[in-house]
């Protein structure tokens, strides 16, 4: 397949809503670090906002048991609401300090996202989605996930706040 067709196929993130949605995936998603499967699932949900590419948000059965932290810290959505974050703990010993979150009580649009856990690809070794590597969103507070798939420009490296 050319490159203008997989272009052409690609979703623009300027297309994507404000608020934001969540919609199902079904692409085969895998998280990896330390060289061990953090993530393996086919049941992620994406969550779509204008200018941002998607976040994958994993369900927490899919996610290897232990490895997750809870940590004292929050930030706040102005349409998910209180975001909690976790440390991702290898048995190695490593730690990569608030690698992912959830929001553990979302507001009414977002229910979907009660037991899903987003994880910062930037902060992890890998992150594939159906065999692709994926590039991390530009910027440290964003967490998306940039495939072939999407197109920009996105929201997140320095002079894009305001977007």
């Amino acid at each position: 397949m050319s490159d203008d067709v997989d272009r052409a196929r690609a979703e623009s993130v300027w297309d994507y809503p404000r608020p934001p949605i969540v919609v199902p995936a079904s692409e085969r998603v895998v998280i990896e670090l330390d060289g061990e499967i953090v993530a393996d699932t086919r049941r992620s949900v994406r969550v779509l906002e204008r200018s941002h590419p998607p976040v994958y948000y994993i369900p927490g059965e899919a996610i290897t048991p232990g490895l997750l932290r809870p940590v004292p810290a929050t930030t706040w959505c102005e349409f998910k609401g209180s975001a909690s974050y976790f440390d991702v703990a290898r048995p190695s010993g490593r730690v990569v300090p608030r690698a992912a979150w959830h929001f553990p009580q979302p507001t009414a649009r977002y229910e979907a996202l009660v037991g899903q856990v987003a994880f910062y690809p930037g902060l992890m070794d890998l992150c594939t989605v159906d065999g692709e590597t994926v590039v991390a969103q530009p910027g440290d507070f964003y967490g998306g996930w940039i495939t072939s798939k999407v197109t920009g420009p996105f929201k997140g490296a320095p002079g894009t706040h305001g977007w």
